[in-house]
């Protein structure tokens, strides 16, 4: 028998749910935001006096409500509600909180659309515009959203090295979108595109899908400016030697910064000046002459440039 004033409490964090099976209640997921209510919260302990959650869409998931709470920051007085209706709160071992990721399930390739898809001829025309090719939207299973969280986005996948689906990204193709950008709540500590890299030859890190779409090769997106930890450990303890930095002119100081790890770590560094325009905007003709007239950064020369921040 599920206690109603749990339910009420969970509820009041949580927004409406649905009973569903076995005592569970169906929420919508505040970790990956999923349109449909994927998020099921066990509402009486099991045997071992935990409320196991779950999220089917983004996979993530805990223990206990006290876990729950936790994740979601919930004022003090709901844990002190909490702890009269539960016995179990901070005693049990919490699992953390992990997630995995999964393409919308709206979304829709682009490597094989109807032309009497207004929404998908939108999609097609701002990849055209941005210089993507059909080639380019085959190798990087480019898709696109007519509706949902994702509606009027084109979706840019990345994979792992098995091939498996670690990350994505939304981009509006509308004129004046409301929101350019939008992800998912999954960990971008990955390799993206880890799939296309051959770690024999020098690499490149970028910042955007984008930005690796137009160089082409052996191109690693950060999918932001930073270098997770992740592909930090990939790229030192691989065989690769030469790395070309190519990040906008706005994170000089973070490129400079990995430039030096890099260089300690026994790397040839390469830091390229874009100037004002990124890869992107430049295109692959005129990038790769960019980084062939580019040399290793030496202590001396990345001092120097410290000094001109």
């Amino acid at each position: 028998m599920v206690n109603q004033l749990l339910v009420n409490l969970v509820n009041s964090v949580l927004g409406p749910g649905r009973a569903t099976a076995r005592n569970n209640y169906a929420y919508s997921c505040p970790f990956c935001h999923h349109h449909k209510p994927k998020l099921e919260v066990n509402l009486t302990e099991n045997r071992e006096g935990k409320n196991p959650w779950h999220c089917w869409a983004c996979d993530a998931r805990g223990t206990t409500i006290y876990n729950l709470f936790k994740q979601l920051k919930a004022e003090a007085q709901k844990f002190t509600e909490l702890s009269s209706l539960v016995k179990t709160s901070k005693s049990i071992k919490e699992t953390k909180v992990e997630y995995s990721v999964a393409l919308p399930d709206e979304y829709i390739s682009l490597s094989n659309v109807r032309s009497s898809d207004i929404a998908a001829r939108h999609a097609m025309a701002y990849l055209k515009r941005r210089n993507i090719s059909k080639y380019d939207i085959l190798k990087y299973n480019i898709g696109y959203c007519k509706s949902g969280r994702y509606a009027n986005m084109v979706i840019l996948p990345t994979y792992n090295a098995d091939g498996s689906l670690n990350y994505f990204t939304g981009r509006s193709f509308e004129k004046e979108p409301y929101v350019k950008y939008r992800n998912p709540e999954s960990s971008r500590d990955i390799v993206p595109n880890e799939h296309l890299i051959n770690w024999n030859i020098p690499i490149i890190l970028c910042e955007g899908m984008f930005d690796a779409i137009a160089i082409k090769r052996n191109a690693i997106p950060l999918l932001g400016k930073n270098i997770q930890s992740s592909l930090m450990k990939k790229i030192v303890t691989s065989v690769v030697d030469k790395i070309y930095i190519a990040l906008d002119k706005d994170a000089i100081k973070q490129a400079l910064r990995f430039c030096e790890m890099l260089m300690a770590e026994g790397k040839e560094v390469y830091l390229v000046d874009l100037q004002d325009k990124d890869p992107s905007e430049m295109g692959f003709v005129n990038f790769t002459k960019l980084i062939q007239t580019t040399f290793p950064l030496t202590y001396s020369g990345l001092m120097e440039r410290k000094l001109f921040l």
